[in-house]
């Protein structure tokens, strides 16, 4: 990863619609390979070139929920950051990602439940000017008068 540094916790009192982070990822074959052995998802779209090579894609792909685990990295390491859980999370995949791809993963607040504690996010990921990936994220966000 490049800029994935952890910039602490923002508790839901400090969170603020339309605030951002990101982080900058390349998608490297030990990556894909990883990912293929910790999900035991081994489609050959992801792990044979020859095969690949036939496909729709022309070429191997990284995992979508590799490319999706940069978006939840995001939240769980800067926004909201430590302590955040995950309460749902809606994915469109537009475009693929392929070994050597720089992925950036952007979430951004869409909007605050105080009392609840939940956070709407747009979610998205992008390699270059292409997005890949796009979707929102409701999560239930640290508090400082609670955690």
């Amino acid at each position: 990863m490049l800029d994935n540094i952890a910039t602490g916790t923002i508790v839901i009192e400090d969170l603020e619609v339309g605030m951002t982070r990101s982080l900058q990822k390349l998608i490297t074959d030990q990556d894909i390979e990883m990912f293929a052995e910790v999900s035991t998802d081994r489609n050959p779209v992801h792990m044979d070139d020859d095969y690949a090579q036939d496909t729709i894609f022309q070429g191997r792909i990284a995992h979508g929920m590799l490319t999706a685990g940069l978006i939840s990295a995001v939240i769980g390491e800067q926004l909201p950051g430590h302590g955040t859980v995950y309460l749902g999370q809606t994915l469109k995949f537009m475009a693929p990602v392929r070994p050597g791809d720089m992925v950036e993963a952007v979430v951004e607040v869409l909007s605050i439940d105080y009392a609840r504690r939940r956070v709407q996010l747009k979610t998205e990921a992008r390699v270059g000017e292409t997005t890949v990936l796009r979707g929102e994220a409701t999560v239930l966000a640290p508090s400082g008068k609670f955690d």
